[in-house]
This record gives C-alpha cells, structure tokens and sequence, in this order.
C-alpha cells in the first residue's frame, strides 16, 4: 500500500510539472540558430521573431548565424543542442526538405532529430539579374542563353536557388555555370556586381535592390505573381512549366517538452495574427500560413516527398 500511494504521489507530481515548466518557460536567454548569414530572408525572419518572442517572454532572445552545407551546419548544432527550449531554429525547407535528396549523407535528420513548433509561411521567389545584364524578361534570358551557350552563370545559395535553376535550365533546354554559394546574400552581391548574370531569390530580399535600381527583375519562379511586384509575370504565365515557392518555420530539438512546443506555437499564432505583424509580413512578401505543430510537422514530410522528386526530376547527383 505504501509503495502504491508512494507511486501514485510521483505520478501526480510529474503530471503537474510539465504545465509548471511551461509556465516558468522562458527564465533565461534564447538563441535562435539561423543556416544562413546576416542579411538572407530566413535572417530577417528569425530577427522579426526574436523581437516578439523577447517582449513577450520577457527574456532575451539572439539569433545566431551558422552558414554552411546548405543549413547542415546550424541543423546539426541544434539537433545535438539540450532539449529544452532555449535553443531554437529558424530555417526553411533547404535543411528540412530538400537537403535529404541533395547530400548523401547528413549529420542530423530533419524529421527524427526535431520538434516542429511552428510554420510561419510561403516565401515566394523571382529570378533577378544584373541590371546590364543583355536580357529584361525570361523568354529573352533563354533566347540569349540558346545564342550563347555556357556564357551566362547564375548563382546559388540555398537550395531553393539550386533546384530552381537547375530545373531552369532543363526545361528550358539552355547550358548556364551553376556558381555555389554559402547564403543569398553573397551571391546577391555578385549579381549586382556583375559577377554572375542573375540568381533566385526571395521577394521579401530582393524587393529593396530591386527599387534601389540594383536589380533587374526577370520573372516571378512561384505559383503566383507577388503583391509587391504586381505587374512580374511568372514562369508559368512566360510559357515555361515550372513554380516553386520557399517557406519559413521554426524547429527544437527533438525531445523538447511539448508544453514548451506549445506555448512557443501560440506565441507565433498570436503574435502574427496581430495586424501589424500581418502588415509587416506583406512587406517582406511572407504569405502567412499558421497552425498547431501537427501541421508542420505533415508539411514537413509532404515538401521531403516533392523536394526529392524535382532534385530527381532536375538531374541533380547528391553530394558526397
């Protein structure tokens, strides 16, 4: 009998110390591990996050840029990190969907080695290129790629860039140099340059240079014209048979309570759901698509399953 009630006492105090962790959760700093550097959209992300989160939790919060194997290097940091909420991810589906197909091995799982906690939303994508570049929309680009063949480069910094331009270029039949990079905003600053002739990247990123006269925007890549962009048609809309879109969402390590999970997913459900951060979202061209854990989680799994079929589809060889 002793050692029933004895039992019974331990169950009851380990049921009410989950709601109590929560509760008490944040009680020291946050780092946010971003797989990208300073500048990129999954940066600026992270850092609109860490304002929230730190107002809200009372705590401060720092976002931490660790760039490298395409977002291996911080997704294998956080997945080795303490289960306990104080170290997070803010990535997109280069770490967590496409990574899978494009490497053949990682040192970490994208589905097994995390919590999901939250996605944000769809970040569409454009081809933007050097303003002299001899080409102004994307039938010229493939007209002038076909006259001149392995003259033109692009530029490669996530693998959304990867996929989209190697899918680019055998639909659209046209021989281009790949240029690899870390992050974006590198090979952004060759394109503006000069360096390379164009590149993908985010709306949201590419948005400021292009109204800065910096970039000449070619064509929209996603399955819809951008708001802020209006009159860029897309792919589709040039002839050409191809959209993709890039995505945002947060991730701890696997293991993390689920009372912590939860209440960092009501933290971005409330505080996105404000009309000034949905206004702020349209500024960086993030189109919003919130819900409970479970729905990244099946996201997740669904972009790992469409990610590997256009790796396949664009003939890309998984790295060693």
């Amino acid at each position: 009998m002793i050692e029933r009630r004895t039992l019974l006492l331990s169950t009851g105090a380990l049921a009410l110390a989950t709601p109590a962790r929560a509760q008490a959760y944040p009680s020291k700093q946050i780092t946010i591990l971003v797989p990208f550097t300073a500048g990129s959209g999954t940066d600026t992300m992270a850092r609109i996050f860490a304002e929230r989160l730190a107002a809200v939790g009372g705590q401060p919060v720092v976002v931490d840029n660790k760039p490298g194997a395409n977002g291996g290097v911080a997704a294998a940091a956080v997945a080795r990190a303490a289960p306990d909420g104080y170290t997070l991810m803010m990535t997109t589906n280069s770490s967590h969907a496409a990574n899978p197909s494009l490497f053949k091995s990682l040192p970490y799982d994208p589905v097994k080695d995390f919590e999901s906690v939250a996605l944000f939303g769809l970040a569409p994508f454009l081809i933007v290129a050097t303003p002299n570049a001899p080409f102004n929309n994307v039938k010229e680009l493939i007209a002038y790629a076909k006259a001149n063949p392995g003259k033109l480069s692009y530029g490669a910094g996530t693998s959304t860039a990867t996929v989209s331009g190697e899918s680019f270029k055998r639909i659209a039949g046209i021989d281009v140099l790949r240029v690899p990079y870390k992050s974006a905003p590198p090979a952004l600053t060759d394109v503006i340059s000069g360096t390379i002739h164009y590149t993908f990247i985010d709306v949201g990123t590419g948005l400021p240079h292009i109204r800065g006269g910096r970039l000449k925007p070619i064509v929209s890549t996603s399955s819809q014209r951008s708001p802020n962009l209006p009159d860029l048609p897309t792919m589709r809309e040039q002839g050409v048979e191809f959209d993709l879109d890039a995505w945002y969402a947060l991730f701890a390590p696997a293991r993390t309570p689920e009372a912590i999970v939860n209440r960092l997913n009501a933290i971005v459900r409330e505080e996105y759901a404000k009309p000034d951060m949905q206004a702020r979202m349209r500024d960086f061209n993030v189109i919003l698509k919130l819900g409970p854990p479970a729905d990244l989680a099946a996201f997740q799994k669904a972009e790992i399953a469409k990610w590997a079929r256009f790796v396949k589809e664009a003939g890309i060889e998984p790295e060693g």
